[in-house]
């Protein structure tokens, strides 16, 4: 697997580090279980200690220099190649032969063809975002043009894709004009050892929460998320109950977005009802999931939404905008709401809604269980594998 500009070892929730990091890793530890070795290449990047880490039975993690380990994702670009190269004579230095590559991320899969072409091998790319859709789904993302081409030859020369989603595989057969018959739509997966439901009150006091009505927003923290817009629907909320709005994930300490969003509730008059948690481990998100009356998923795109699944494997209900792939986990009206994008009057409706009736929220909580329990990941690495098996069957032309 090449995961060129993030490492699935590091944390989500600060930086661009997120689902892509968890499906990586989470993917990779549960084909190993099964007994397929992985090595996921990545590059070197600030507080690595270790060039090669295994992270599960049959799965290494290996960092290479892919330019310099400061270079934000804007820029990494051109060094795709010398990364590609350094993955070259890693493998010539081991002697190791590989039977097939998964590229995850457009600059990812410019690697992996080269090195499936050298290889004589296939290769599998997941692109977890397509710059057409973030360019339609919010004035101002700045994703350059010579991407969206890019990513309309990889998906050509490609011989398979996986989408997240039904709704990605038609975008790219609409806007790209990719072969729909070499792409499986296999949803993302969820950790059910880890995000599972606790105790409400249990979670509240851990958090020190004082009897408030909570809403709950994890994820990164930049513009597309829709963070500004849940401040916009906090700012209109109307309810007798005490309200407490919990925005977890980036850095309050060194994230200029997060430190503007922190600016922007003073100045709406909300600072007293949000709080910037920051970042926050993996292994206690289902503290903060099951303290929440709801979660929220303002975002103006999502190729999947996993904390939209991990919320509901804890038993909260999502209300979350109609984009992307959330439909695919979020039922309307059975485990959350889907909302227009941009109607914070509706958000805020509904959110008041969901947090006053119990008994709406009760039946909620069931559903939402009901379904993540049948989306592990070890269902979705069973899917995967299936398709390498059927890639492997073929001869490479």
């Amino acid at each position: 697997m090449i995961s060129f500009h993030t490492c699935p070892v590091l944390a989500p929730g600060a930086g661009k580090v997120g689902g892509m990091n968890v499906y990586v890793r989470e993917l990779s530890r549960h084909l190993g279980a099964m007994g397929i070795g992985v090595d996921i290449f990545t590059r070197r990047h600030p507080n690595q200690d270790t060039d090669v880490v295994t992270v599960g039975h049959n799965v290494r993690v290996i960092h290479l220099d892919g330019g310099p380990k400061d270079t934000e994702l804007e820029n990494l670009y051109p060094y795709v190649y010398p990364f590609t190269r350094n993955i070259c004579h890693f493998q010539e230095s081991e002697g190791t032969e590989y039977s097939l590559i998964h590229s995850h991320y457009w600059m990812s899969a410019l690697a992996g063809r080269y090195l499936a072409r050298k290889n004589t091998v296939r290769h599998v790319v997941t692109f977890h975002t397509l710059a057409e859709l973030k360019r339609r789904a919010r004035a101002g993302e700045g994703e350059p043009l010579f991407r969206t081409r890019i990513e309309g030859d990889l998906m050509k020369s490609a011989d398979q894709i996986i989408a997240s989603s039904l709704h990605e595989k038609d975008a790219m057969v609409q806007l790209y004009g990719a072969p729909s018959g070499r792409i499986e739509a296999v949803h993302c997966g969820v950790d059910l050892s880890l995000f599972k439901p606790l105790d409400m009150t249990e979670a509240r006091h851990r958090l020190g929460l004082n009897g408030e009505k909570v809403m709950l927003y994890v994820g990164r923290i930049e513009p597309l998320k829709g963070v500004e817009f849940l401040l916009r629907i906090t700012a209109i909320m109307d309810g007798d109950d005490p309200l407490k709005v919990l925005i977890v994930g980036g850095d309050p300490t060194q994230e200029q977005e997060v430190q503007r969003l922190a600016a922007l509730s003073e100045e709406m008059g909300v600072a007293d009802v949000v709080e910037f948690v920051g970042r926050v481990n993996q292994d206690q998100l289902s503290t903060y999931f099951s303290a929440a009356d709801v979660c929220v998923v303002p975002s103006y795109y999502e190729s999947f939404g996993l904390v939209a699944l991990e919320s509901m494997a804890c038993g909260t209900p999502v209300i979350a905008s109609r984009v992307g792939g959330l439909p695919a986990v979020v039922k309307h009206g059975q485990n959350g709401y889907l909302l227009p994008w941009r109607c914070p009057e509706r958000y805020a409706d509904t959110l008041t809604m969901v947090m006053q009736n119990k008994g709406l929220r009760k039946s909620m909580s069931h559903a939402a269980l009901e379904m993540a329990g049948t989306m592990g990941w070890d269902k979705v690495a069973v899917k995967v594998a299936d398709i390498y098996q059927s890639l492997l069957r073929g001869a490479v032309t």
